[in-house]
């Protein structure tokens, strides 16, 4: 089932194969804002290189802001982290059908689809509270920002990854 309207797709240029494919792309991947793929192999590849590079960020975060109480040297950081933990940015890498060899995700990603997406939503929002106890200088707060980051990503890969 198509969420959007099948003529703004089209409009956009993509291919028919792309829009049956992808029934939960958004408006992001029509614009070229997010990746499109050929295939679901490269959705593999390309989100577990993002996911490792979100992790890699928030460590960088954590040393940043607990440890050396620098927010200013943690504002490119939390940019990026923005930018790449953002639904927007990473749904398209969630094809239909891109489980199974070489990926850790699970089929019920599909099955729960709005569930899932919640889960982008929840990531996006402590994204934001992180950065803004960082641009508050709170650092008690970036910490605890840090951790309930951490537990939400911890429970949707606990309900949908291998």
């Amino acid at each position: 089932m198509l969420t959007r309207p099948l003529f703004v797709l089209l409009l956009a240029g993509l291919p028919m194969t792309q829009l049956l494919a992808e029934p939960a792309a958004d408006a992001a991947t029509a614009n070229g804002s997010a990746p499109a793929f050929e295939e679901p192999r490269q959705a593999v590849t390309w989100r577990r290189e993002e996911l490792k590079e979100i992790e890699r960020l928030v460590r960088q975060l954590r040393f940043d802001l607990v440890n050396n109480r620098d927010a200013r040297g943690a504002a490119p950081r939390l940019e990026e982290l923005a930018e790449r933990a953002s639904g927007d940015h990473l749904r398209p890498a969630f094809i239909e059908g891109s489980h199974g060899r070489g990926s850790e995700a699970r089929a019920r990603i599909w099955e729960e689809w709005e569930a899932f997406s919640e889960g982008f939503d929840a990531l996006e929002a402590r994204v934001e509270a992180l950065r803004a106890a960082a641009e508050a200088e709170d650092y008690a707060a970036a910490t605890r920002e840090l951790s309930d980051l951490s537990l939400t990503c911890r429970s949707c890969h606990r309900r949908y990854r291998y």
